[in-house]
């Protein structure tokens, strides 16, 4: 992937008449925050070099600029500026993935319910992470081998059972603390099984190997070389200091950006042989879900940054040519996620309709008691609710016998499907339960 380097900006300073700089520093900018691969191309203001331009903005940029802790294998700091651009973005977060704002009641009915979307949201990023990463298996398949758990059959297959596995792992296993141990035991949990060499996984790069460097997938061009393996276990210690300062009085960073930044941080070190971008990207959803972002969990940042993975890997190119100016890729990603809240909250909109319009439908019908249809709507509502003749009966004060027909009766017509417990016959909706009664 051909990226065009920015002009030297000393050998500029160099050569500028001095008489021409007010002019420069004076030109309008553009209103995005644009790459020199992109402004070369652009007509630059009446009386300027697009060279000349560029340096104007350039200097424009750097009173915005906050230096971070990550540097690079010669100890330059990178950095990022908090522009127009940057802040608006923030907001959005702000306003649509944190806080107590209510959700659509699809999800926030109960717990039980709560809980099937959040396993469904990381099933989804489980094999979108996984496909981003060259994964090959169908989004019906993978679907089907998380939810039966049954044994993978290729590689592919294991990639997706490891990444839900991590994303578990990292929401329910490892606290609010980030250790260079837990890093190395999500990578391991990621990559167990798909390796040629299985014991990379849970360890970093170690000198007497190869580095393993990033290559464009379409070309073969080398993008990224990472830093020596030498640094890596400081470097590591360094990126958990930094996931763990959220509460440095004299050093604030807004939440999004700490954990885009620890994204940037993983995928810029690459310490391992494999799984670095999903190492990543589950220690974003972390590093959000533990500032209070409790949204996210609910997106599939990878579904978004699949569709276009060349504007994902440029977003780390132009970072690297501009002096390690992250803003491209803080930018960049506050675009994915105000794409992913978007879209996911089309899909409830959508998913709430169509649960109302099945409820209306089903009501008008004369062919359920006013019982089985306040089980259906319950059902509907909660595809993982369980049902037994004696709950049912209890829920509606009548007896075991009437409560035993009712859901007889739904079970003849394929919208409940028996299972056993201990024995006792459990009642579960059918998968396409709202499809069935829309259909009848």
């Amino acid at each position: 992937m051909y990226v065009a380097i920015p002009p030297n900006a000393e050998e500029f300073l160099e050569e500028v008449d001095p008489a021409q700089m007010l002019k420069i520093i004076r030109a309008p900018k553009p209103a995005e925050y644009v790459h020199w691969d992109k402004l070369r191309h652009l007509r630059p203001p009446e009386g300027l070099k697009s060279e000349e331009w560029w340096w104007g903005i350039t200097f424009g940029r750097e009173s915005l600029m906050r230096e971070l802790p990550l540097a690079d294998p010669e100890g330059r700091h990178f950095k990022y500026a908090l522009t127009d651009e940057v802040l608006r973005l923030l907001h959005y977060v702000d306003q649509r993935a944190a806080g107590e704002i209510a959700m659509a009641e699809v999800v926030t009915a109960d717990e039980q319910a709560r809980q099937h979307y959040l396993v469904n949201s990381l099933m989804e990023e489980a094999i979108r992470s996984s496909q981003l990463e060259g994964a090959t298996t169908s989004r019906r398949v993978a679907k089907e081998l998380l939810r039966t758990g049954r044994e993978p059959k290729n590689r592919s297959e294991r990639m997706i059972i490891n990444n839900y596995r991590a994303l578990q792992f990292m929401r329910d296993g490892i606290g609010d603390t980030l250790t260079p141990e837990v890093v190395l035991e999500l990578q391991r949990i990621l990559t167990e099984g798909t390796l040629d060499d299985p014991t990379s996984a849970g360890r970093l790069q170690r000198p007497d190997e190869e580095r393993i460097a990033v290559f464009d997938r379409t070309d073969g061009e080398l993008i990224h070389q990472p830093p020596p393996a030498e640094q890596l276990p400081g470097r590591l210690e360094k990126l958990c200091d930094f996931a763990n300062a959220t509460d440095d009085p004299e050093r604030f960073m807004h939440p999004a950006i700490r954990a885009i930044l620890l994204h940037f941080w993983l995928a810029y070190d690459h310490p391992f042989e494999d799984g670095n971008g999903r190492t990543a990207r589950a220690l974003f959803y972390w590093s959000m879900r533990t500032q209070g972002y409790w949204l996210v969990e609910y997106l599939s940042i990878s579904a978004i940054l699949r569709k276009a993975p060349s504007q994902y890997t440029k977003a780390f190119i132009y970072t690297e040519t501009d002096a390690g100016d992250t803003t491209y890729f803080l930018i960049y990603q506050l675009e994915v996620m105000r794409r992913a809240v978007e879209e996911l909250h089309d899909y409830l909109r959508k998913k709430v309709k169509e649960i109302a319009e099945t409820e209306r439908a089903i009501k008008r019908s004369s062919e359920y008691n006013h019982r089985q249809l306040a089980l259906l709507s319950d059902a509907i509502r909660s595809p993982d609710h369980v049902y037994t003749f004696v709950s049912h009966a209890a829920s509606h004060n009548v007896t075991d016998e009437t409560g035993r027909r009712d859901i007889l009766q739904l079970e003849e017509q394929g919208l409940l499907i028996r299972n056993r417990v201990r024995r006792k016959a459990v009642f579960s909706p059918a998968p396409d339960l709202q499809a069935r009664l829309t259909q009848g």
